[in-house]
């Protein structure tokens, strides 16, 4: 296993997390019981994953409360994380990302995880119906009240995070260290701006549903459906992608994975690893076997040549204006040839659209 620092932190992570949504059966996610948390649970920390994900509302509690007894004598030896903001139940201000639900969030949070402070605690989603100072002053107050160590937040858009550190820095309050982001091979919004904005302010990326749901692990094609019974099947399309396309990536990803003799969901995994601002990438799994193989992705070194290629086939294109800033940035302005000689050694890392007659 491979360590990073989580973020803008000084804490260390693993490269590859565990997910724990599959823990509890309140959902329709995996239905594992206590024993079978334990299992998965140790499994990963003795083959050194040191930094475990969850949330409130997996399986409406029942995921933290299974954790929380899997890591009795084990607490102070891991990086915890959780999330608060989603529905807990039909009490309308049991949802949302007010200070009254925060505050009573992470409470319940660290009484089913039998713990008396979080390393992350991250807002699960924006919210609209929230004043947004509202939000970061009560994140602020929970770190200095000593229940929870950094902030981060999940599934922002970029001017909404931009918006949020803008805040915490004229207020001098508690900065987000983390954005947790869906992000995979079949999903590659992030590349449109967000990557660029995290790499800016030094905000690690946590990769959730790298795999797509399972569709990334190859056992699915064309030819090849989700049979009834797999977590694809169950929980449907979630998170959407053309699939054509998708078959486009799986043709490549077992090309790329036949020449290591490994499965394509460990060359998917191994990938996002190369991609920049990324702390960690959470993986989560029914089967022992299957985070075993996952695990495996962080000794799997791919190629140049291959990263270059599952870069080609999954490319998102680039839209306006990002391709407007790269070209007046990257190719036109001569002063990075000369800063940056090395970016340019193959080309450089944007194509001059007009031929301008600037080498550096």
């Amino acid at each position: 296993m491979k360590y990073r620092k989580l973020g803008n932190t000084g804490l260390i992570v693993s490269e590859l997390s565990l997910g724990t949504m599959q823990f509890g059966k309140k959902m329709n996610m995996g239905g594992l019981d206590q024993r079978a948390t334990d299992e998965m649970v140790h499994f990963a920390l003795e083959r050194g994953i040191n930094f475990i994900d969850t949330a409130d509302v997996y399986s409406l509690g029942e995921s933290e409360t299974l954790l929380g007894n899997s890591l009795k004598g084990l607490r102070e030896e891991i990086v915890l994380a959780s999330k608060v903001r989603l529905p807990m139940s039909e009490n309308f201000n049991r949802s949302g990302a007010t200070r009254v639900n925060i505050m009573r969030g992470v409470e319940s949070s660290l009484k089913r995880l039998q713990t008396d402070y979080l390393d992350l605690y991250q807002i699960h989603g924006w919210d609209s119906n929230t004043p947004l100072e509202e939000t970061l002053r009560t994140l602020d107050d929970l770190v200095r009240h000593g229940k929870v160590r950094y902030v981060g937040f999940s599934n922002y858009l970029s001017w909404q995070a931009a918006t949020a550190l803008g805040i915490q820095e004229r207020l001098n309050l508690e900065k987000y260290a983390t954005a947790q982001m869906y992000y995979s091979l079949i999903g590659r919004g992030l590349d449109y701006e967000f990557l660029d904005f995290a790499q800016y302010h030094d905000i690690g990326i946590l990769i959730w549903s790298s795999l797509a749901g399972g569709f990334l692990s190859g056992k699915y094609d064309r030819n090849n459906p989700p049979p009834s019974g797999t977590r694809f099947a169950e929980a449907g399309q979630f998170v959407p992608f053309d699939k054509e396309q998708g078959y486009r990536v799986i043709d490549t990803l077992k090309e790329v994975a036949s020449r290591y003799g490994v499965s394509t969901a460990r060359v998917a995994l191994a990938w996002y690893l190369t991609c920049p601002a990324v702390s960690s990438v959470i993986i989560a799994a029914r089967k022992i076997e299957h985070l075993d193989d996952n695990i495996k992705a962080s000794d799997l070194e791919l190629a140049p040549a291959d990263i270059t290629l599952l870069d080609q086939v999954s490319h998102p294109g680039t839209p306006y204006p990002k391709w407007m800033v790269l070209q007046l940035d990257v190719a036109e302005d001569p002063r990075p040839k000369v800063l940056y000689p090395q970016r340019y050694a193959d080309g450089g890392p944007w194509q001059d659209l007009r031929g301008t007659k600037w080498s550096g």
